[in-house]
C-alpha cells in the first residue's frame, strides 16, 4: 500500500516539528548571518526580522532519521536530490554554492516570511504540509508565492 501523507500527517506532525526545530538551531548555531544586501532583499520579502536569519551551506540537505517522516519529506518533494534550499524558521539551508544565487536566497527569504505570519513552525507546518497534499509541491500556494517573489527581485 502506498504511503498516505494526508493520513500519516497527524501522527507525524509533532515529530516533523520537532525535526524542524533541530535543524533550524543547528544553522543558527553553526551558520553565517545575512549580508548587507541579502538583508535588504529580506525585508523586500516582507521578513520582519532579517537579522535573526542565519544560512549554513551544506554538500545537500538532512533527512530526518526516522524513516516514516524521511519517506514522507522524500515523497512529497520537500527533500532529495533535486532541493537546492529550505527554510526552518530562521534557518536556511543551502548547497553548496547557494550564497551566490539571489534568486534562491530571495525564494528562502520568503519563506521565512511565511513563518513569522504563521507565528510558530507549527503553524506553518501544518499549512503548508495540507497545501502540498491538496496541491503537490509544484503547485502549493506558499511555494508558488515564494517562487514569484524570486522572480520579481
Amino acid at each position: 500500500m502506498p504511503f498516505n501523507l494526508r493520513e500519516a500527517l497527524p501522527k507525524l506532525l509533532p515529530g516533523a516539528t520537532e525535526w524542524v526545530r533541530q535543524q533550524e538551531k543547528i544553522i543558527l548555531d553553526t551558520g553565517l548571518p545575512l549580508r548587507d544586501d541579502y538583508l535588504k532583499l529580506a525585508e523586500l520579502a516582507g521578513v520582519r526580522f532579517p537579522q535573526k536569519i542565519y544560512i549554513r551551506e551544506v554538500p545537500s540537505i538532512p533527512l530526518p532519521t526516522d524513516p516514516e517522516l524521511r519517506l514522507a519529506a522524500l515523497q512529497s518533494g520537500l527533500l532529495g536530490p533535486r532541493v537546492a534550499g529550505i527554510t526552518f524558521g530562521y534557518g536556511i539551508y543551502l548547497i553548496e554554492g547557494g550564497m551566490k544565487q539571489r534568486k534562491l536566497i530571495a525564494h528562502e527569504c520568503r519563506h521565512v516570511a511565511q513563518y513569522e505570519g504563521y507565528g510558530s513552525i507549527q503553524n506553518f507546518l501544518i499549512a503548508y504540509l495540507n497545501q502540498i497534499i491538496d496541491y503537490g509541491y509544484e503547485d502549493a500556494p506558499l511555494e508558488l508565492e515564494a517562487r514569484q517573489f524570486a522572480h520579481l527581485d
